[in-house]
């Protein structure tokens, strides 16, 4: 999974480079990605201690978002929902949307130029 990060890392550094994402492209997903571990942490917390937990849906939401390498590595670290196999199935569908997503949106210009135009 480390190479699939890396790789994903690089292409959005590639992308960033070429002009095909928006150099803010780079920050935002390192906050999305900072902000998706804790929002890991911040569950697997409140579930230790039987208070209200972050719904299932907003940390699916968060990867499909581009948090999905820290969604992974708080699987990891923290050894939450990484056992869960309804959670992790939609957690590797989120990941594999996201990656056509961004692929669809990298490599097939006139739906890169009809979302610009959208915008």
């Amino acid at each position: 999974m480390t190479i699939i990060i890396t790789a994903y890392a690089g292409l959005l550094l590639w992308a960033a480079w070429r002009a095909l994402l928006p150099w803010w492209a780079l920050p935002a997903s390192l906050a999305i990605n900072l902000l998706t571990f804790c929002m890991y942490w911040a569950d697997k917390r409140a579930a230790q201690a039987g208070r209200w937990r972050t719904p299932e849906s907003t940390l699916q939401l968060l990867a499909l978002a581009g948090g999905w390498p820290g969604a992974w590595l708080a699987q990891q670290v923290l050894r939450h929902k990484s056992s869960k196999q309804p959670f992790r199935l939609v957690y590797w569908l989120v990941v594999l949307s996201h990656g056509l997503l961004l692929g669809a949106w990298l490599f097939w210009s006139p739906l890169r130029k009809s979302l610009i135009a959208w915008m």
